[in-house]
Order: C-alpha cells, then sequence, then structure tokens
C-alpha cells in the first residue's frame, strides 16, 4: 500500500477549490444558494475524524506494547484506509469549500452565513487531512531487523525463508 502523498493532497484541494470556484459562480449567476454542505456535516465530519483516531491510537498502543490482546493485522489494514480515505475526502471537501470561499469572501465579508459555514467547512477538511496523515504515521510498521529473533525465537540467516535460499 503506498503512502499518503502531500503533493497529491495538494493537487486535489487546488483541483476542488477550482471545481468549487465555478460552482459558487455559476450559483450566484443564477441567483441559487452557495453550494456548501449544511452544518450537520461537521456532525459527520466530526465523527469520521474522532473514529479514525481512536483506531489509530488502537493501532498505535499495540506498536508500543500496550495493548494487552493481539491486534488483527486486517483491522490495523482497514484501520489505515480509513486513515488514507478520510486525508483523501477532506483534501476534497477543504478545496472546495475554499473555492465557494474565494468568491463569496470579497463580495459578503465574514458576516454572511455562506461565508462563515464554507470557512468552518474548509478547517474541518483540514483537520481530516491532518487526523489522516498522523493515524497514518500511527499504521507504519518500524523497519525489520534481521538480526532480531521471529517470533519462533529463532534468528532468521541472510537467505533463510528466500526461494533462492532454500533447497
Amino acid at each position: 500500500m503506498s503512502v499518503l502523498r502531500p503533493a497529491w493532497l495538494l493537487a486535489i484541494c487546488l483541483g476542488t477549490a477550482v471545481a468549487g470556484w465555478i460552482a459558487q459562480l455559476y450559483a450566484a449567476s443564477h441567483s441559487l444558494a452557495a453550494p456548501v454542505l449544511h452544518w450537520t456535516s461537521l456532525l459527520t465530519l466530526g465523527a469520521v475524524a474522532l473514529i479514525t483516531l481512536s483506531l489509530g491510537l488502537r493501532v498505535l498502543r499495540y506498536r508500543q506494547g500496550k495493548l494487552k490482546r493481539r491486534l488483527d493485522p486486517i483491522q490495523a489494514a482497514r484501520t489505515l484506509v480509513l486513515a488514507q480515505s478520510s486525508a483523501y475526502a477532506g483534501s476534497l471537501i477543504a478545496g472546495w469549500h475554499l473555492g465557494i470561499l474565494i468568491d463569496l469572501l470579497p463580495a459578503a465579508g465574514m458576516t454572511s452565513a455562506s461565508v462563515l459555514l464554507a470557512f468552518v467547512m474548509t478547517a474541518a477538511g483540514v483537520v481530516m487531512v491532518i487526523v489522516g496523515w498522523v493515524v497514518e504515521q500511527f499504521c507504519k510498521l518500524p523497519p525489520e531487523d534481521p538480526s532480531a529473533p521471529d517470533a519462533g525465537g529463532h534468528k532468521r540467516e541472510d537467505n533463510e525463508g528466500y526461494a533462492a535460499g532454500t533447497g
């Protein structure tokens, strides 16, 4: 599985910012409301961020040896996928609302409800990106030490376990 790339997250954010800006221009020219998420979306974004962080902390506690029972590797992989998807979704949400904010802010100022909502949603998207990136760091495996004993207590030989070394 590949790691999050900040350049990709930034590209997604900038691309959706352009799309959000164009959508806002279209909405304004047709006397439509600003295409921002509703306040209730903050509950969903907050819940996703909290669930991602809590699952990530469980993986971190396991890695640090503080978890009493064994962590299922599939659950750790799912936590990593959730962290990465949260970061990508946060980048999309932040970019979209940033584009809307760029168009609304000069005309309406910070007193407009749509501007305030777009600002809050941009911040929520950034929080999701940060939580996703931090949890991804929690899920990284430490580098393997070839001289360390394996689960059975045996030290691995240089060619042991590889197809070329067997036989």
